[in-house]
This record gives structure tokens, C-alpha cells and sequence, in this order.
């Protein structure tokens, strides 16, 4: 084979190497399975009710009251029902044609509650996950690169935190911030930003000691080109895991501190505190508390699921007994 054809061989063959993992994941009908219901959790928190954001009175005045009070980004609405909108006529409305999913005490439509819960649950999933993602990255980054007493003091630190369970350090947190979402988000996203930190700092620790890498500082790489071109994208995978796992983490531990009342407040539809609300009637009403329990359940084995399946995408050692049944 000669040199100009090498490229496009190599080419040919990654392209073959991908489409036999994604051939192998789509064959998996629990992956498929997950797929379908994260795709239904983000139609719904989308498309559940408009979206509309709030101009700040300055950025009006000086656009010369071009921009209105409030902008509308997504005028649909999926939702059946208003889900804040108080019905007592139809207080605790087992399910039926109008109400497919029942009401709840104040007669508001569960369906449509828990179709904007879930913009809510995954809103804090994104923003937690991100914040500790940049934060967990770029402090395991700093540390596995630099080594010696960097790596030291930032390892103590990460293995302090570790050493409290995250969701109680999470509810102290929350405790002493005072009740409200942004709280939760401050909370869970102090106690998960030294998952990534530990993870990104191992790999870095590895990838650092790989042949490129001391061919790269040997043909004089700045050390801030060299990271960023040659050990962040060989540590991209495994965050990208992390990062999916850690979705479902947080949508389960946001529900659990609004069931405690340490979250979203009344009247917000949000899975945990709908889940709390309807406590009180499980004999009477079923379906108060169950259709929100169970909706938490399916969203975090789907985020778990997604999370194996990107493993079996992204990690190079699966991947490699992926292509073996497969062959090259």
C-alpha cells in the first residue's frame, strides 16, 4: 500500500470501527428503549408549556423599548392543563378520557404536572452536571498534569469530600442555604464536582506518560497547547460517562431534597414534591404519589442504561471487544 493510500484506508477503517459499535447498540433493545424514553423526557420538557424569559427593565431602556417585557423562545404547549390551575370540582379525579392521569388534591392535572417536572428535573440535571463537569475537569486537569504537591493538596481535598456521603453533605448544604432549586443546584453541584476531578485526574496521570505526548514536548509544544490538544481530548470519554450517570444521580437526589421540602416549594410541579404531596393519599388516591414515583424510577434507569451504552461507545476497552466479535 502506498503512502497516499494509507489515509484513506486508515479512514475506511475507523468509519467501519464506529458503525459496528452503533450497530452493536442499536441491536440492544434496552438501549434502544433507553434512547426512546430520553428523547420522550426532553420532548416533554420543551414542548410541556411556552418558554418565556423576562427582560431585565435595563436591557429595555436601552434597546429603546425594542425588546419586550418578556420574550417567548417556545410558544407550544403539550401539556393538556394548566399545571398550577386549581380545579375543586375535579379534586382527586381518578384517571379518565380528560384527566389520563388523574388530579391530584387541588384538582390539578397530574399529566401535565409531571410533563413540566420533567423540565424542571432535567434543567437541574444539565446546570449540576455542567457546573461540576467544567469545575471536576478542569481541577483534575491542573492536578494530574502538574503532579507533585498540586496533585497532593487537590487529592486531599477531593478525598474530604468523598468521605461524607454526597446526598447528606448535599442536604446540609441545602439545609443551611435555605430552601429553593438554585440551592439544590449550588448543593449537589459542591459535593459532584470531585467525581470528575478523581476520574479526569487518573486519566490524565495516564495519558501523560504515553509516547505522543513526550514526542509532542519534544518537538517544543507549549504545555497549554499540549493539554488541550492532546490530553483533554483522550479524556473526553470517560467524562462523557461520568457525566450521563451523574444525570440520573441528580435527577433522583433533587427529588429526593424536594420531598423533604428542601427544593422546589409549592405550588412548582416537581417530581419530588409532587411525590410528597401525595403521600398522604396513597389509599385514596393512588396515583397522586405512584405516577411521580414511578416516572423518577424510569428516568434515572434510562440515564443509567445511556450511561452503559456511551461506555460500550466511548470506552476504549469495551469498544475493542465490540470490534473482536465483530473482526477487522
Amino acid at each position: 500500500m502506498s503512502a497516499a493510500d494509507r489515509p484513506q484506508a486508515w479512514r475506511r477503517r475507523l468509519d467501519g470501527t464506529w458503525s459496528r459499535r452503533l450497530r452493536s447498540i442499536a441491536e440492544d433493545r434496552l438501549d434502544l428503549l433507553a434512547w426512546v424514553i430520553i428523547a420522550a423526557l426532553v420532548v416533554s420538557a420543551v414542548f410541556a408549556k411556552p418558554i418565556r424569559l423576562t427582560v431585565p427593565s435595563v436591557l429595555q431602556t436601552l434597546s429603546g423599548g425594542f425588546l419586550a417585557e418578556t420574550v417567548t423562545l417556545q410558544p407550544l404547549q403539550l401539556a393538556p392543563h394548566d399545571p398550577i390551575d386549581q380545579n375543586l370540582a375535579d379534586r382527586l379525579h381518578p384517571p379518565s378520557r380528560e384527566y389520563p392521569l388523574g388530579t391530584d388534591q387541588l384538582g390539578r392535572d397530574i399529566l401535565s404536572r409531571l410533563m413540566v417536572g420533567a423540565r424542571i428535573s432535567l434543567s437541574v440535571g444539565v446546570v449540576v452536571v455542567s457546573i461540576s463537569l467544567m469545575i471536576g475537569t478542569a481541577v483534575g486537569v491542573v492536578s494530574g498534569y502538574l503532579g507533585g504537591w498540586v496533585d497532593e493538596a487537590v487529592m486531599r481535598i477531593v478525598d474530604i469530600v468523598l468521605a461524607f456521603p454526597g446526598l447528606l453533605l448535599a442536604l446540609v448544604v441545602a439545609g443551611i442555604l435555605g430552601p429553593s432549586l438554585t440551592n439544590i443546584m449550588i448543593a449537589l453541584a459542591v459535593v459532584g464536582w470531585t467525581q470528575y476531578a478523581r476520574i479526569v485526574r487518573g486519566s490524565v496521570l495516564s495519558v501523560k506518560q504515553r509516547d505522543f505526548v513526550a514526542a509532542a514536548k519534544l518537538m517544543g509544544v507549549s504545555e497549554p497547547r499540549l493539554v488541550s490538544t492532546h490530553v483533554i481530548p483522550n479524556v473526553i470519554g470517560p467524562v462523557v460517562i461520568l457525566a450521563t450517570l451523574d444525570m440520573a444521580y441528580v435527577i433522583l437526589a433533587t427529588a429526593g431534597l424536594s420531598f423533604l421540602g428542601l427544593g422546589a416549594q409549592p405550588p412548582t410541579p416537581e417530581w419530588g414534591t409532587m411525590l410528597s404531596q401525595g403521600r398522604h393519599h396513597l389509599l385514596t388516591a393512588w396515583w397522586i404519589a405512584n405516577v411521580p414515583g414511578v416516572a423518577i424510577m424510569v428516568a434515572v434507569l434510562a440515564f443509567n442504561i445511556l450511561g452503559d451504552s456511551l461506555r460500550d461507545l466511548l470506552d476504549p476497552r469495551v469498544a475493542s471487544r465490540l470490534e473482536g466479535k465483530g473482526g477487522l
